[in-house]
């Protein structure tokens, strides 16, 4: 019995035309050179966003990138689900996550300024091949620690990550991201930062 349940783009409104490329057999070893440009890809990115430089991070991600983290809920075991049904965080495409960054860069972020203080922590990296040849399943862990100003206390998101990334040119995308974060209730006072 597992109690690990799938995100799927399919669950969510603006996901119908997300890439659906699944993952095929066991993780790569550690030491296929596939698996270590991905996990150089995920500690590249990480640096990005704990800079925030989200014009670069965009440049990272497909036109037709799905960027997804529903809404955690306690379940019973055996219900099939542990997410809310069309409720999310995140449920961005390409236009919309270029909004958000538009946004932080005009005098209305008030979430953001002065700016967090972040820092992307990576692990459990596990890369898996996809009957596509040009893209790859990545599995990861990811802490993130963020603080605020002077007064109030620093916060902790954990999640788990399943990407796609695709070779375009000579370059890797990420065409997908699903985000299970690990608590149902967050402990942090907005979510305008990106995991």
């Amino acid at each position: 019995m597992t109690t690990y349940i799938p995100i799927r783009s399919s669950d969510s409104p603006l996901g119908q035309d997300a890439p659906t490329t699944q993952a095929v057999g066991r993780s790569l070893p550690f030491d296929d050179p596939r698996h270590l440009a991905m996990h150089h890809w995920l500690v590249e990115e990480a640096y990005v966003l704990d800079h925030q430089d989200y014009d670069v991070w965009l440049d990272l991600l497909a036109e037709d990138i799905h960027y997804y983290m529903p809404i955690r809920v306690t379940t019973a075991m055996g219900t099939g689900y542990d997410t809310a049904k069309r409720m999310a965080h995140f449920d961005e495409d390409k236009y919309s996550l270029s909004r958000r960054v538009a946004r932080f860069q005009t005098e209305h972020a008030w979430t953001e300024d002065p700016p967090s203080r972040i820092r992307h922590h990576i692990s459990n990296v596990r890369t898996f091949e996809t009957d596509a040849g040009d893209e790859l399943v990545v599995e990861s862990g990811v802490l993130l620690f963020r603080s605020r100003g002077d007064v109030n206390e620093p916060s902790l998101i954990s999640a788990g990550r399943t990407d796609l990334l695709r070779l375009t040119g000579d370059r890797w995308l990420l065409a997908r991201r699903h985000i299970a974060v690990d608590e149902s209730v967050l402990r942090t006072q907005n979510l305008a930062i990106f995991l």
